[in-house]
């Protein structure tokens, strides 16, 4: 079968009628970009068509399949038989419509019962991030397209298509709709990593030395006031002194608090005790369950001062005790996240009261080993 010479013909039919493409789709009810694929041979026309446009024509339904006229026409047996063929392939087709259909208005109406779960699951989500609009956005998209698919098996979509006013409208709301929820996609994550930066420049360390509220900067504040700012990740701050007594000797204090993206806190403090005192205090701290910690963020293992007790995470940093000698014991801690600090530490507490090695600057050799694809 020549589809070229079949297209040919049935352009040179149209022609003797005087008809254009537009005229004749009309009158067999298709579109005129369907005609137009028929005359250029890419596309042949459905069986269940081949009678009407032979009757149409007034020629032989063999004629249009070998693309020539013939002399002989078609008898009534051979176009009652083209005719029962054309109504059965009509038949098949519509069944096959119909299935298609119903699972186009099945697809459609999951589709907008999905998107309003996920609206209405907004108002309960503890932390809604730009993906979550990013979700729903994605499926209004592919609700969009459903829709399309739905019209078109339905045969609406060519009927709207005819109308000019109502597409265009169509196309301006459509394409309106996704600039606006594609700048809302792709401009989120820039805003939200321009706040952040916004804050990291602006926000300041809070820095508190009175030693009189010592114990509303440990971790067991949140026990009478439910203030999740000084949680310091969960980490044990048991080593430090439960509460400051009139006999302890406070040499020194501070407890530094920064938020620009996560929580950070540093902080030390200084006792002097006396003979008695310090013994006990010693003896408290040796008996602390303490944790492995060579290794994390390049600590070495201490020789500077004794170490009496520590707890070390090698993700949140950590919480020690240290004797300074004559009688003198330093707490100090330094609680973080993602592998490197913020906070300038150096310029907060004394190189001394560090341990051996620690290193939590940006880009610092634990951080490159945790995170092997992070920028050197």
């Amino acid at each position: 079968m020549d589809s070229q010479k079949i297209g040919k013909f049935l352009k040179e039919l149209r022609k003797e009628k005087s008809l254009t493409q537009e005229q004749f789709a009309e009158q067999i009810g298709v579109s005129g970009r369907t005609v137009s694929r028929w005359e250029t041979g890419s596309n042949l026309p459905d069986i269940s068509l081949l009678v009407e446009i032979a009757d149409f024509y007034d020629v032989d339904v063999r004629e249009i399949i070998e693309g020539e006229r013939k002399s002989e026409m078609m008898d009534e047996e051979v176009r009652d038989v083209a005719n029962k063929m054309a109504d059965y392939a009509t038949a098949e087709k519509s069944k096959l419509l119909r299935t298609v259909q119903c699972i186009s208005f099945a697809g459609l109406i999951l589709l907008m019962l999905s998107i309003g779960y996920k609206v209405l699951s907004l108002k309960y989500e503890e932390n809604v991030g730009w993906w979550s609009f990013g979700s729903i956005f994605f499926s209004v998209v592919l609700l969009v397209i459903m829709s399309v698919i739905t019209l078109y098996v339905t045969g609406a979509l060519e009927k709207i298509v005819k109308n000019r006013v109502f597409t265009t409208i169509i196309k301006v709301v459509t394409i309106g709709g996704l600039a606006i929820g594609g700048l809302y996609i792709f401009a989120a994550p820039i805003l939200l990593i321009g706040l952040l930066l916004m804050g990291s420049l602006f926000e300041k360390p809070e820095v508190h030395t009175d030693i009189e509220n010592y114990g509303d900067y440990m971790s067991w504040s949140m026990e009478k006031t439910d203030d999740v700012k000084w949680s310091k990740w969960d980490m044990d701050e048991t080593i430090w002194p439960h509460e400051i007594t009139d006999d302890m000797e406070v040499e020194d204090y501070k407890m530094v608090y920064y938020d620009p993206w996560d929580k950070q806190y540093l902080g030390y403090l200084v006792v002097d005790y006396s003979d008695e005192d310090y013994a006990k205090e010693v003896k408290r701290l040796e008996n602390y369950n303490s944790t492995d910690y060579i290794g994390i963020y390049s600590v070495k293992e201490e020789k500077t001062h004794d170490l009496l007790a520590i707890e070390a995470d090698d993700y949140y940093g950590f919480v020690y005790a240290l004797d300074l000698g004559d009688n003198r014991i330093v707490y100090a801690e330094e609680i973080f996240c993602n592998y490197f600090m913020d906070l300038d530490y150096a310029d907060y507490m004394p190189t001394d009261y560090f341990l051996d090695g620690f290193d939590a600057t940006g880009n610092n050799p634990y951080e490159q080993e945790m995170v092997p694809d992070i920028e050197e």
